[in-house]
This record gives structure tokens, sequence and C-alpha cells, in this order.
């Protein structure tokens, strides 16, 4: 029988992930010492040939790069990423359109994480309601794209026009920007749940890597549409 988890004592790494589901494991950092991600991330990389830490701060990414040179930080969305046997680019493009400036980080960890999975994106940053022209822009400019991720805080209310404009799948990311009752996110989470645009998918607030592996597992379910055709 195939082997299907590494135990390091501290950690039981899912190494059989990637062939069960499509997507490797990643790894939350922001609990985890610097010496848990390095032993953590090496199993993953040699099993899967990948590896992603999400909410890793800048001086657990320095420690870990000192262990593993190949390991690459990205400091807005706090992922470290390893890559030394990348996945197989993926047909399709995923379309990402953040409200602000403020949610790039939420945004960058949606990019990251489908960049490491193999999936080509379009981004379009600085584009919420309250200049609606410019969520007309970016409507327009993901018209070619199959799946659109739309992250925003405040009240949240990009996606229902988003998804107003666009016939592809739509996965809206709530974020913790915001004044007040914005409740850390809670209040655009509230929105999207209750968006009049039907067929919306919300995931959780702040989890643009969520978003990406939902993106990324619809990119694979149309692609095995295709084979099958």
């Amino acid at each position: 029988m195939e082997e299907d988890t590494v135990d390091l004592e501290f950690a039981n790494i899912d190494i059989a992930r990637l062939r069960r589901r499509g997507l490797p494991e990643a790894v939350y950092g922001e609990p985890k010492t610097a010496q848990e991600l390095t032993a953590i991330l090496d199993v993953l990389a040699d099993r899967n040939g990948v590896a992603l830490a999400t909410r890793v701060s800048k001086a657990k990414a320095q420690a870990v790069a000192q262990a593993l040179p190949e390991a690459l930080y990205h400091e807005r969305s706090q992922c470290l990423t390893i890559e030394r046997n990348p996945l197989p680019k993926l047909p399709g493009i995923v379309g990402i359109v953040g409200a602000g400036t403020a949610d790039l980080p939420v945004v960058e960890e949606a990019a990251v994480t489908l960049a490491l999975m193999g999936v080509e994106t379009k981004i379009v940053n600085d584009s919420g309601v309250a200049g609606l022209q410019r969520t007309i822009r970016a409507a327009d400019n993901l018209a070619a794209c199959d799946i659109a991720i739309v992250v925003a805080g405040m009240e949240g209310a990009l996606p229902s026009v988003i998804s107003g404009l666009l016939p592809c799948p739509i996965i809206a990311v709530p974020t913790s920007v915001g004044y007040g009752l914005n409740m850390a996110g809670l209040s655009a989470l509230l929105t999207m749940l209750n968006s009049c645009s039907s067929g919306i998918t919300v995931v959780n607030i702040d989890n643009g890597y969520g978003a990406a592996c939902a993106a990324t597992l619809i990119i694979k379910a149309i692609q095995r549409g295709a084979r099958r055709a």
C-alpha cells in the first residue's frame, strides 16, 4: 500500500492529498515555529514537488530560507512557496478583482496559490463600487476569464455587481478591511451571503487561499469534462 502520511511527531503530514483531491496540503504558518515550518515544507516539496505555507511572518520566512534556499517569500500576502518540480499548467484563466488597495494581501494570497497550482491569473485591482466606472471596466477586463475571484471589505457589495455583469462562476472573498460595524469583515461576509445575484460562492473572511483552491478545482473539473467530450 502506497504511503500517504509522513509522521514528524509534531505533525502528521498528508502527502497523498495532491493525488486524492488534486490539491497539495498547505501549511498554516502563523502558530508554527520556523523549525516546524522548515520540516513540514521540506517533506511536502520532496513528495509533491511544491509546497505552500500561508500567514508566515517575515522573520519566520527568513529563518526558513536559511535552511531551504529555494523558498520564495511573498511579503504582502505572507505566503511562502517552494517549487522543486512545478505542477503542470492548467488550461483556463482565473480573474481576481480587488475592491481596494487595502484588500491586496488577500488578492495576492489567492494569486500566489493559483500560480503554485499551475493556474493562469488576470488581476484587476482597486475596482470597488465607490467608483462604479472602475467596476464596470474591471468586469470588461475579466470577460474572457473562466472564473472570477472577487475580494472586498467595507460593505462587501463588489461580488454582487461583478456577478451581475459576468457569466462565469464568482467566488467572493470578504476581507477584514473597514470601519466600525464592519466587525472585522463580518458585515462584508453577511452582504455576500445575502447577495441578490444568484450563484455566488462565498468563502471565509480573508481566505484568499480557500478561494484559489475552489477555483483550481473548478478548472480541473472543466478540464475533465473537456477530455470526456
